[in-house]
């Protein structure tokens, strides 16, 4: 079965200011699945977006990139306050695991060493797949994998593959899907889920394409590839 797109309403890590304009351009896709940074928009509006998401049957991500825990709990608060469904990214600590127990939000953090911005990704393949089996161990509903961001892009594949097989819980691959190469590799390595932001804005998928004639190319991509 195809992995399901989680479509970020995100350029260069920061949600866009007319995120509701282009979640109105492609809600009626079959996309199941619609998400934004923590940064970006004023909390009435990401509140205002969030409920857009439900009202038409769909469900809500919110990511944060913050590795201080003093920095993650005020996000985390606000991801159960203004109803998302998922808070994703995060370096895992469990004063947040505490505020998400006593929601109804799933929590898909980073494992591995995560660092600097953009995020690189850092440590060997044993290293990562054992920090994931630590936080799965805590209750982490999922991860959230910066595979493209992996400082030794020699080893993605391998590193991505070792999860799937080793970790019970989703895998969602985040980042730099850029092109229907990356898409079709990101298939065939059997994750859960993956993001795309910024590629969509860039249009990366059909150049010279609307913004949803690249979401309803990568839509029709996972479809054929179901058959």
């Amino acid at each position: 079965m195809a992995p399901k797109l989680i479509l970020m309403f995100t350029l260069n890590d920061v949600t866009v200011p007319d995120a509701q304009d282009y979640f109105d351009q492609v809600k009626d896709l079959d996309v199941d699945y619609f998400g934004f940074k923590e940064i970006g928009l004023p909390e009435k509006e990401m509140k205002k977006l969030c409920d857009s998401i439900h009202s038409v049957g769909k469900e809500a991500f919110v990511e944060v990139v913050e590795y201080d825990e003093d920095k993650i709990l005020e996000p985390a608060k606000q991801a159960v306050d203004l109803g998302f469904d998922f808070l994703m990214g995060t370096i895992y600590y469990p004063s947040v695991m505490d505020i998400v127990n006593n929601s109804n939000l799933k929590y898909y953090p980073f494992c591995g060493k995560i660092y600097d911005r953009p995020s690189i990704l850092d440590g060997t393949i044993e290293e990562i797949v054992e920090d994931a089996k630590r936080i799965e161990a805590a209750g982490a509903d999922g991860f959230d994998i910066l595979a493209y961001r992996y400082k030794y892009p020699e080893k993605i594949d391998t590193l991505v593959r070792k999860l799937v097989a080793e970790i019970k819980v989703p895998i969602v691959s985040a980042g730099s899907i850029n092109s229907f190469e990356r898409l079709q590799t990101t298939i065939d390595q059997d994750v859960w889920g993956f993001t795309i932001g910024g590629a969509f804005f860039d249009k990366k998928f059909i150049p010279g394409g609307s913004y949803r004639d690249n979401v309803a190319a990568v839509v029709k991509f996972l479809k054929e590839s179901d058959k």
